[in-house]
């Protein structure tokens, strides 16, 4: 290996980096065999398995000794060996390292031995495709396609505040265990909040924390449903959702949807078709269309679910964020007989990364969610579960939230007067009354899949509709998210938009 000026520094760093990784483990099983042959064949074992390779240089004899905890001369002893052998080499004022001539194995931890384990797997479960792949954003890049707020947004400052008082208050209790079902405190602001803004009748015991609603959904699947039960859902709609369904072996039937959210004459009608156990619904924002179920259809859900016994599972996920009247008051709010399990999240209010959910329902749903909870994550975050409870408490997060409205009301008005302006021909939609993003229709003839991929390379990720439907068919939509960008940022996504259409296609200009 031959190096000069500032390579030799370079390699030099390269070098000590490496030695600070590598460890050397002796196999105590060997112990009858003189020490400095076991660490000779450590060593050789280690180059053979590709822990070490081909130049690179191993530490000093005083420093392996004393990582070894034995005399330097022992090490000493073993290196000779494997120089001997033509294992190792020395270079005079540099160290020694391992041979470039060895016919050294393949590593034993390379990516086709990580993909394929020796013990044998079972049959993978039925699971979509990753929805959610993590891939840093591109510079530039404006963000349509995952419903999420805008982290730029959160105040952080004003956590940071919150998390060091509560922390300094009740440190050694929130550092220690505590219960699996969440921070008492935040189970209290919960509880008052969904009272009071929701409807929903909610002591502290009858709320779960979690790790936001998608664990939620996954505890009430494996806790509610047994392999085999019939679950009915939307038939556009919220494919994590389903996934979480499917992983506890349910078997799902999927419901249309129209202008009123979903069709519960369809369910009626299904139900005299085969059993069901459990409905799962938005009824609030139906994702990912925004439509509110209407009155008619809530009364009838109701009525068909306690006449059937149905569970309802209730996801809530975007309640805060209704621009035209009041918010309608969730399913929970209207049922008397433990028939609906609501389940929430913070997520969309504060921050994803957060990984704060809820779900509310009776004791005895609460105590068995919990075990099974107990078993899996023992539990949550305490210490931000006690600064969020401290935000509800003080009144901060109702305040953020009436930021947040105006903001995203705000973002939603941008992105419907640039869709007009830009895309009047291309795309149709009706002005969402609610919700973080708009589900617009394309025009028919307009190729989605080469659009989709053609704003992409322009700067703007979108979803296309199919990876809304339940049988991957093509809806002919797009959902728009305008919660995480700013009016800006979307006006400069529909210009790019228009700019990927066909010639002649979907522009019109603006009067």
């Amino acid at each position: 290996m031959l190096v000069h000026g500032n390579d030799l520094i370079v390699q030099d760093r390269v070098d000590q980096w490496a030695m600070a990784r590598w460890q050397l483990l002796l196999d105590p099983r060997e112990s009858d065999q003189p020490l400095f042959l076991r660490i000779a064949r450590a060593i050789t074992e280690d180059i053979t398995r590709g822990r070490l390779v081909p130049g690179q240089r191993l530490p000093g004899s005083r420093p392996l000794a004393a990582q070894l905890g034995v005399h330097r001369n022992t090490v000493l002893a073993a290196l000779q060996e494997l120089l001997a052998q033509g294992w190792l080499t020395a270079e005079r004022a540099r160290g020694t390292f391992v041979s470039e001539t060895l016919p050294v194995a393949a590593p034993t931890a390379s990516p086709e031995r990580r993909r394929t384990p020796r013990f044998p797997m079972p049959p993978e479960p039925d699971l979509p495709s990753r929805t959610r792949p993590f891939r840093p954003a591109p510079r530039g890049m404006v963000h349509l396609g995952h419903g999420t707020p805008d982290p730029r947004l959160f105040p952080v400052d004003a956590l940071a505040r919150s998390w060091r008082r509560v922390l300094r208050r009740d440190g050694p209790a929130l550092l220690a265990y505590g219960p699996s079902s969440g921070n008492p405190a935040l189970r209290r602001a919960l509880a008052e909040m969904l009272g009071s803004l929701r409807g929903v009748a909610a002591t502290p015991e009858r709320i779960l924390v979690t790790r936001g609603s998608q664990m939620a959904l996954d505890l009430c699947a494996r806790s509610l449903l047994s392999p085999g039960d019939g679950v009915a859902v939307e038939a556009l709609g919220y494919r994590p959702a389903w996934g979480a369904l499917r992983l506890a072996g349910a078997t799902l039937h999927p419901v249309p949807v129209d202008d009123e959210g979903m069709d519960v004459g369809a369910l009626a009608r299904l139900l005299r078709r085969c059993p069901l156990r459990a409905v799962y619904v938005t009824p609030h924002h139906q994702y990912p269309t925004t439509v509110t179920m209407s009155p008619a259809r809530r009364m009838e859900l109701l009525a068909l679910a306690r006449q059937h016994r149905l569970l309802i599972l209730e996801d809530d996920y975007d309640h805060e964020f209704h621009y035209e009247g009041r918010p309608v008051l969730p399913l929970a709010s209207e049922d008397d007989g433990g028939t609906v399990v609501y389940l929430g999240t913070l997520s969309k209010v504060l921050a994803p990364g957060l990984r704060l959910g809820f779900l509310a329902s009776n004791e005895a749903v609460i105590e068995r969610l919990v075990r099974v909870r107990e078993l899996m994550d023992l539990q949550g975050d305490h210490t931000m579960e006690g600064a969020v409870a401290e935000w509800i408490e003080e009144g901060d997060l109702q305040r953020h939230v009436r930021k947040m409205r105006l903001c995203y009301q705000e973002r939603r008005e941008a992105l419907c007067e640039a869709l007009e302006k830009h895309l009047a021909g291309a795309l149709s939609f009706q002005v969402p009354r609610g919700g973080i993003s708009l589900w617009a229709q394309v025009t028919p003839g307009l190729e989605v899949a080469t659009w989709v991929e053609a704003c992409r390379e322009r700067g703007v990720s979108l979803v296309p509709g199919w990876q809304h439907t339940f049988d991957g068919s093509d809806p002919g939509a797009l959902r728009l998210v305008f919660s995480s960008s700013t009016p800006a940022e979307l006006r400069r996504a529909a210009q790019r938009m228009a700019s990927c259409l066909p010639r002649g296609r979907g522009v019109r200009a603006a009067p």
